[in-house]
């Protein structure tokens, strides 16, 4: 691939990156159909690790399919983007950069979430974005990968 071509899918990649992070913002803090309308009058947190996924198992009965899958596949679907884009825009990649700046963002968002009272914050939650973003990686590395080779093979044609 040609280096303008190259930059061209980088600055592609930052601008979906910035469209994905206003998006992320809205979801989580604004967003009235999953119940960010009003502020809490108290702190709420949950500092037990795997104590919100259990309940959310347990009760799945009672709570609904929806409400089990918004809660534990949603908050790795709403971070896989995050651990993709970072990939696509950046030169220096890696897993270990991913999964640190995917559970940084994450804990961003539960201390907003926390101080605003808009949510709360939830060891879970960042233990699920972060396997989000390490996810989004993944796919960034197979998609890559399916790039260079489909790129190869048509050189190998001329």
């Amino acid at each position: 691939m040609s280096v303008r071509k190259t930059r061209v899918l980088r600055a592609f990649g930052k601008v979906l990156f910035l469209l994905y992070v206003g998006f992320l913002i809205y979801f989580l803090f604004l967003a009235e159909w999953y119940g960010r309308t009003g502020v809490s009058e108290e702190y709420r947190y949950n500092l037990e690790l795997f104590r919100e996924i259990k309940r959310f198992i347990i009760y799945r009965e009672q709570l609904g399919s929806f409400a089990v899958f918004a809660n534990l596949a949603g908050n790795i679907l709403i971070f896989a983007p995050y651990g993709f884009f970072i990939s696509m825009a950046s030169r220096s990649r890696g897993f270990f950069k991913t999964l640190f700046f995917s559970m940084g963002l994450s804990l961003c968002v539960e201390i907003v979430q926390l101080f605003t009272r808009v949510g709360s914050f939830d060891v879970d939650d960042i233990l699920l974005n972060t396997i989000g973003g390490v996810a989004g990686y993944i796919i960034f590395l197979i998609c890559n990968a399916m790039r260079r080779n489909y790129y190869a093979r048509n050189r190998k044609k001329r």
